[in-house]
């Protein structure tokens, strides 16, 4: 069990890491564009976009401190 509990840990680390709401963010984005693509409309901008999003708010959120 110990094993399993240090692996899960890993992962929630790399995935997650120091910001939880990049995760968040990446992957309520990937949601949408899998919903858009489900639909039969073009998605291939929303995850460039959300990277752009994302990225411009964690750097405020860090230089503001």
């Amino acid at each position: 069990m110990k094993y399993a509990i240090a692996f899960a840990r890993f992962w929630y680390d790399f995935i997650v890491g120091d910001d939880w709401q990049i995760a968040a963010g990446v992957v309520a984005a990937l949601a949408i564009a899998a919903l858009l693509a489900r639909g039969g409309l073009p998605a291939w901008w929303i995850p460039p976009s959300a990277v752009v999003v994302l990225l411009s708010l964690s750097l405020r959120r860090a230089t503001r401190d």
